[in-house]
């Protein structure tokens, strides 16, 4: 074939980025823009695990293909953010924990949703069947008044052990797609390296387009999908912290949920809980004004439903908060526990993966370019 031999990849897509990574890499206009193509470039040829690596190192920004001379309609027709797009997502699938679940990948919109109704109506009639109507639809106040509904050990071993499987399965994942991406020997996780991911990732520092902002639709770059990530990623985490001082409360210090408003568990939560509102609102908002030509759509499913179950898990929650003295109680108990516990199952196959999986990536770029001798 014009006297040429190509290496063969495990997909179509990877094939793709192959024959894209290698027209980038004779052109190197888009270096300072992010650091796929600094990444690249310290490559020759590209496996399987490199172009894996590759697209979960890309933010998705779009800067490149609006700087390329040969995207589209040229007839290199080089589309780089569409192409790790759809590559990055068959990753997920391809580092799946047990390898049996990696199909809820395909229909990730439907599974979420499904696994989502079946958990809040679980919940439902659980409170239903345990509890009388008194005790469902009661109003119930001060400390212990959420375990009249649910006994806490209950709650805490279910919750736990979906927490513990989620874990374990994202543990297994990051095994498979660290291996796979061609660490060489020695190569392993150091301090360095793993506090300037964590900066790289806090900062989102490759979200900007090389300065100007992610790439719209009207072609004028904004960076409001940095401002809206940062509201979802650390109203995440002002969650889990309110959760996990609630968890020192009731063992440590004998301090039984619900905690008043002032209370550290509450103001936290309530926190996060707002950035878990307004954030996932606007990523949805701005996914909806992003160029089609930019992205995977074929996986607009697995965004929305994500999205949509962060907003749930925070609305719900906050609902639960300003309605936790009346009668309404019960019901949106059940309703916010439901919620939480399809989040936990399906973390490890949705698009939660995302996150954890480049910052495994920032990690490896960080190392590359210290072995390298940049700062």
């Amino acid at each position: 074939m014009n006297g040429k031999r190509r290496k063969m990849h495990g997909t179509r897509i990877l094939e793709e980025a192959d024959r894209l990574m290698t027209v980038c890499n004779s052109c190197r206009y888009c270096e300072g823009l992010c650091a796929v193509f600094p990444a690249m470039e310290m490559r020759r040829s590209f496996s399987d695990g490199d172009l894996n690596y590759l697209a979960n190192l890309c933010h998705a920004c779009g800067a490149c293909y609006t700087d390329c001379q040969f995207s589209p309609p040229h007839e290199f027709n080089v589309n780089v953010p569409k192409t790790l797009a759809i590559a990055r997502a068959d990753s997920y699938a391809a580092y799946a924990w047990p390898t049996v679940f990696s199909g809820l990948f395909a229909r990730n919109g439907l599974a979420i949703s499904l696994i989502a109704a079946l958990s809040v109506a679980a919940f439902i009639f659980g409170f239903a069947a345990f509890n009388d109507h008194q005790v469902l639809y009661g109003v119930h106040t001060g400390p212990g008044a959420f375990y009249a509904l649910m006994p806490h050990n209950a709650m805490a071993v279910l919750f736990t052990a979906a927490l513990l499987y989620a874990i374990i399965a994202l543990l297994m994942g990051v095994r498979a797609f660290w291996r796979d991406i061609g660490e060489p020997v020695g190569m392993k996780f150091e301090p360095k390296s793993l506090w300037q991911a964590m900066k790289d990732a806090g900062q989102l520092r490759y979200l900007d387009g090389g300065g100007v902002g992610c790439v719209n639709e009207d072609e004028r770059p904004g960076d409001w999908r940095k401002v809206y990530h940062h509201l979802t990623f650390y109203g995440f985490l002002l969650c889990f912290a309110a959760t996990s001082v609630a968890t020192l409360y009731h063992y440590l210090l004998a301090r039984e949920a619900p905690y008043p408003w002032w209370d550290l568990p509450v103001v936290l939560g309530t926190l996060g809980g707002i950035g878990l509102l307004i954030g996932p609102i606007g990523l949805l908002a701005e996914k909806f004004k992003r160029d089609p030509v930019l992205v995977d759509q074929g996986r607009t499913g697995m965004d929305v439903a994500f999205i949509a179950m962060l907003f749930l898990t925070s609305f719900t929650g906050l609902a639960l908060l300003v309605c936790r003295d009346t009668a309404a109680m019960g019901p949106l108990l059940a309703l916010h526990l439901g919620v939480v516990f399809s989040l936990f199952i399906t973390m490890p196959y949705g698009k939660f993966v995302h996150g954890i999986y480049r910052y495994i990536a920032l990690v490896r770029y960080a190392r590359e370019r210290q072995m390298m001798g940049h700062v």
